[in-house]
């Protein structure tokens, strides 16, 4: 293979890393607002208008000017007078306060009304309940920085400074491999069958890492069929992530493969467990490729650790966090290498959830998050570094990132 070739396993954190260093932030595109939750702002947003772009009430009441009683009119005020006003609507030239609905009483009849306030407190005081004009941002502010991942809130501000679009980083569209001749796409599988669990669920994880599957294909276990897959064109994908293959079987093509066609192999393995042959390599087109194991827990542990750190680069958001937590119970390690395990918080410490092997997926399905165990393990209570999950809103409880 051409370029840098990392012999052997590559240790967990160094191949982290290598995954985020691999990529670089994908071209601007611009987006409707209801498209851009969840990308990385591109550029710095200014206000086009001034936030709000006029003086409005913050209540349902009255607008006044000086002190009362005050008659009430329309139009602009003047000392002694008051005008109906909504919650957002716009404060009447003159107006100095806004007494709330609540807080007065009106006598009198149609042609002559007499506002009086009813407050015990002094209301209303000078520029009470009215929202200035320009009191958010003034037009030509930045409202929200180049770099920022957006949330909804993000989006009402643009919105509110006069925004119908914004500029984001590049969503990365993936092409998905899949191989496994004796894999099965339903029912139940007969003795030297598996079932497909990558098909139905590797999609939506790599969404909610930020990704967008372009394409789905199905690789028979020859290496002519491999190579045909791994060396096609482009077509519209940012990188291509690959299922099953990467071991040293004689069913294991993508090593083979990706020599073939003149790839460049990044991370030939890394060593941790499961997920060991996880690997990273370039193709001649400058695409990446994370060819994940056939284990499905083994795959997903690729996942959090290769393909989470080069779709975050692609799409131009921070690296990955490491965070810690308290582990329950001593966790055994296993020299030159981090094992891996799903984890659940039972008393505000880790436990390590059963079914634990590299084709269970049941640990993970009730995780909290994946414990990353070092060569020499871990002692009970002691702190462990650990991920969080794509599909999990929980933070991973952190003594600050590590």
């Amino acid at each position: 293979m051409s370029g840098t070739h990392h012999s052997g396993a590559v240790e967990w954190h160094a191949a982290r890393a290598l995954g985020t260093a691999a990529a670089s932030a994908l071209p601007t595109e611009t987006v409707p607002l209801n498209e851009a939750v969840g990308r990385v702002l591109a550029a710095d947003v200014l206000a086009l208008c001034d936030m709000p772009h006029y003086a409005s009430s913050a209540m349902d009441g009255w607008a006044v000017c000086g002190d009362g009683p005050w008659t009430l009119t329309t139009g602009r005020l003047a000392p002694g007078l008051a005008a109906i006003v909504m919650t957002g609507g716009i404060i009447p030239d003159g107006a100095d306060a806004v007494l709330r609905s609540e807080s007065g009483a009106v006598q009198g009849n149609a042609g002559h009304s007499v506002l009086s306030s009813t407050s015990t407190t002094g209301e209303p005081h000078p520029a009470q309940h009215i929202r200035v004009a320009g009191n958010e941002a003034r037009e030509s502010d930045v409202v929200l920085t180049a770099g920022t991942p957006l949330n909804p809130a993000h989006i009402a501000v643009a919105a509110g400074s006069g925004h119908d679009t914004l500029p984001v980083i590049g969503r990365p569209r993936i092409a998905l491999l899949f191989t496994g001749d004796e894999v099965v796409e339903s029912g139940i599988p007969r003795p030297g069958q598996v079932r497909d669990s990558f098909g139905p669920q590797l999609p939506a994880v790599l969404r909610m890492l930020g990704g967008t599957v372009v394409s789905e294909g199905r690789v028979r276990d020859d290496l002519a069929s491999t190579v045909d897959a791994l060396g096609a064109g482009p077509g519209d994908s940012d990188v291509v992530v690959t299922t099953g293959g990467t071991g040293d079987s004689d069913v294991d093509h993508i090593h083979a493969a990706l020599r073939s066609i003149g790839a460049e192999l990044l991370i030939e393995r890394v060593a941790m467990r499961p997920g060991g042959p996880t690997l990273l390599a370039r193709l001649p087109d400058g695409r990446l490729v994370v060819g994940l194991p056939g284990n499905p827990l083994a795959a997903m542990m690729g996942v959090l650790t290769l393909v989470e750190p080069v779709l975050a680069a692609l799409g131009g958001a921070p690296a990955p966090a490491v965070g810690a937590v308290a582990a329950a119970a001593a966790l055994p390690g296993r020299p030159g290498s981090s094992i891996l395990v799903p984890y659940r918080i039972l008393d505000g410490r880790a436990v390590a959830n059963p079914w634990l092997g590299s084709g269970m997926m049941r640990g993970l399905a009730d995780a909290a998050g994946v414990l990353i165990v070092p060569p020499a393990g871990i002692r009970a209570g002691e702190t462990v570094e650990a991920v969080g999950l794509p599909w999990t809103t929980r933070p991973v409880p952190s003594a600050g990132c590590l």
